[in-house]
């Protein structure tokens, strides 16, 4: 008995037939002003995507044993309290602790004790560069059988803060030592690229990635360019912050991976990098601020789907309220109930082969190659940064959504949209929730993360 195909009674349809399908609907509209909207990245959405919209498109596939873990954020102010927070946190699902340390002086023994080091991944964001405290760190854990992203980033700290940790050349002799104590370990890495400051002060996706790209490629031309380092390993993690643009941010992610494979051989490196994934704060509102749990929610199967590797979900009061037991909960079940519940576990390959997606990868990586090409023929993205260049690009583009936000053409329900007047926030407001302006002398200006509800919000306030 010959075997018949669910579908091989209907004919093929071609995207031409599609189309005069959907023009004869529409009863004489304009198919190309009704139907076909223009992102903020100059790309033109269609109605539908086809087999043939692949045609010689090329794409990138994630190794086939590709999974995510559950991340858990933790400030490390006070070691004894970190630690607490630390241990219970895998028994609750998390897979992978994220650690926040303000200053050198950290207590390792402390803030790592009696945690399961052999199945938990650390993340350590310095708020510090010293290579002494941290060379101690990798001492301890060097017989702990453990992975450790170290996520330096000393120009990060340059573009967020206006100045270097101490100057240029010191941070980059730290640097330096930082890489040769993790160059021969293979549980350790050093480096990072923070694209999340990009998206979270306005940039657009092809800004974020080129950016980000250009960014870490500083990293590269110079450890390329060093005779001592022999070895041709270059881990990196990217932090990424993922907005509501569903279809889109997947690409983003996908793109983000491609690139790097791109790049980081060109220079002779081995291409692996690890995203470490947030949710926008850009996005987030004080009011109405249950609706944030739906847009995390969202904005982590966009990271899923795209590939990132450790995604480290945000309370949904996190704009305006301390850490607090009840938020982490329940931004750690959020991912637990799509890792579990939704049978994502392994679902980072899904999004291969899909029409919308591969063509949005496809795009999105092509208009960011170019971009950083631009800007490495300029003189390379510090040249870039100090010029201001950067700064202005990313302040054109958050101008532009910040339009489309005050008219109501990006939506925010229960803040720009469905405002509930009953609801009062000033008696909850534990931190404060809007752009900090602290005057001081730094070298370049800083990238200010800014969301796009504050302007409203300050009113709302103002007037409760």
């Amino acid at each position: 008995m010959s075997k018949v195909e669910l579908f091989d009674e209907f004919p093929g349809v071609s995207a031409k037939q599609w189309k005069q399908k959907i023009q004869f609907d529409l009863k004489g509209a304009d198919y190309n002003e009704t139907l076909i909207w223009e992102s903020l990245e100059g790309i033109n959405v269609k109605p539908f995507y086809h087999a043939e919209d692949l045609g010689e498109l090329k794409t990138f596939y994630l190794p086939e044993k590709h999974n995510w873990k559950i991340g858990q954020s933790i400030y490390a102010g006070d070691a004894k309290l970190a630690n607490k927070k630390a241990i219970d946190s895998p028994n609750r699902g998390a897979e992978s602790l994220v650690f926040t340390v303000p200053d050198k002086k950290l207590d390792v023994k402390t803030l790592l004790a009696n945690i399961d080091l052999k199945s938990t991944t650390l993340h350590f964001n310095f708020q510090f560069l010293a290579a002494e405290s941290i060379k101690e760190l990798l001492t301890f854990l060097e017989e702990q059988n453990t992975t450790a992203h170290l996520n330096i980033d000393i120009i990060g700290n340059l573009a967020r803060t206006g100045n270097w940790f101490h100057n240029l050349e010191e941070d980059h002799t730290i640097l330096e030592e930082i890489y040769s104590a993790t160059e021969n370990q293979k549980w350790a890495s050093t480096f990072s690229a923070d694209l999340s400051l990009y998206q979270n002060a306005g940039a657009n996706m092809v800004q974020q990635l080129a950016y980000g790209l250009a960014h870490a490629n500083e990293y590269l031309n110079h450890f390329n360019t060093n005779s001592e380092h022999t070895k041709r390993e270059f881990p990196i993690t990217f932090k990424v912050s993922v907005g509501s643009n569903y279809f889109f941010e997947i690409a983003k992610l996908r793109a983000l991976r491609w690139l790097w494979n791109t790049i980081a051989p060109a220079h002779g490196f081995n291409a692996d990098c690890h995203i470490l994934a947030t949710p926008s704060k850009r996005n987030k509102t004080l009011y109405d601020y249950n609706v944030n749990m739906l847009r995390t929610t969202s904005e982590c199967m966009s990271a899923i789907l795209g590939g990132a590797d450790t995604i480290c979900n945000m309370p949904y009061d996190a704009v305006y309220h301390k850490d607090n037991e009840f938020a982490d909960r329940i931004a750690r079940n959020q991912l637990l109930l799509l890792k579990e519940e939704s049978y994502l576990a392994q679902a980072s390959k899904l999004s291969e082969g899909a029409y919308y997606i591969e063509s949005l990868t496809q795009q999105l990586a092509q208009k960011a190659l170019d971009l950083f090409k631009q800007i490495e023929n300029s003189g390379g993205f510090l040249s870039e940064l100090k010029k201001g260049t950067i700064q202005r690009k990313i302040k054109e583009s958050a101008s532009k959504e910040q339009q489309l936000f005050d008219s109501g053409e990006i939506t925010a329900v229960g803040t720009n949209k469905y405002q509930n007047a009953s609801d009062k926030m000033k008696a909850d407001v534990e931190l404060y929730p809007f752009v900090k302006i602290k005057p001081r002398k730094t070298i370049l200006v800083p990238i200010i993360e800014r969301r796009l509800s504050e302007e409203l919000e300050q009113k709302r306030l103002d007037d409760e």
